[in-house]
């Protein structure tokens, strides 16, 4: 237990970190310019929320559900890669997937060693949401930065259903580079793989070793291939319910073969 607080103690550190990172500026200049000096910065940190309405639009923010959608066709810098594993980290996408997921878990008990009560659904929560940052750590920053591959999903428009469940399987194993080619998506298949080894360290000794790694590998893998589907058709459901504004529509990759 010490280890999965521990875990996801580090975990939380990560995402404050990157929070206080996109509020620091650069460098400061050896003397401000005189247009710099007649021009007052507006200030960057997040307004107050004065009514129940200001945090509905918060929540309506694209970002906070799918932070990974892409927006642009641009490569994404290191320091981008390691803010975007931490705001994956936090998403509603990731927060509802680990709610339903440790209901589950705890309707069939499992993993055993939990237990059941409040208590025991506390420590699915933790552990799944300490598995999803591990994943996303791993596979969204150090493998995608090492390998220049870009974690973000494209959309791709004017596919048919059957057509969009095809390429959200294939976005399971196919990715972009940073350039722009389609490489091979180690950062989406060992990413996961990766955390959940990691998990062994704080899950209960009667759920560690090969087979139940594997057995979590195979759940993380299904949940994102439904995650991509729902990806895939976001910008229209967005859209139609009126969720958010769109500030820019995703990038869209050309039709595959």
């Amino acid at each position: 237990m010490q280890r999965l607080v521990l875990t996801v103690v580090v975990c939380c550190w990560l995402c404050t970190s990157s929070v206080a990172q996109q509020s620091q500026t650069g460098g400061l200049p050896d003397a401000p310019s005189a247009s710099a000096q007649t021009q007052t910065a507006p200030p960057r940190g997040p307004k107050p929320l004065k009514s129940g309405a200001d945090f509905v639009q918060l929540l309506q923010r694209k970002s906070l559900f799918f932070p990974d959608l892409a927006t642009n066709q641009g490569p994404l810098s290191v320091r981008q890669k390691f803010e975007l594993a931490a705001n994956n980290s936090v998403a509603l996408s990731t927060i509802g997937k680990v709610l339903i997921g440790s209901a589950y878990g705890q309707a069939v008990d499992h993993p055993e060693g939990y237990g059941q009560g409040g208590e025991g659904y506390g420590k699915r929560i933790g552990s799944g949401m300490a598995r999803s940052a591990s994943a996303n750590l791993f596979g969204t920053f150090l493998i995608a930065s090492v390998l220049r591959e870009d974690p973000r999903f494209f959309v791709e428009k004017n596919l048919s259903f059957q057509q969009s469940l095809k390429y959200s399987a294939t976005r399971l194993v196919i990715a972009r580079s940073d350039s722009g080619k389609p490489v091979v998506n180690f950062a989406g298949v060992l990413g996961p793989l990766a955390g959940e080894a990691l998990a062994n360290t704080y899950y209960p000794e009667r759920n560690r070793g090969a087979a139940p790694t594997l057995i979590r590998y195979a759940s993380d893998m299904g949940w994102k291939f439904g995650g991509n589907v729902l990806r895939q058709y976001w910008p229209t459901i967005n859209k139609k319910l009126r969720l958010a504004p769109l500030t820019a529509e995703p990038a869209a990759t050309p039709n595959q073969p």
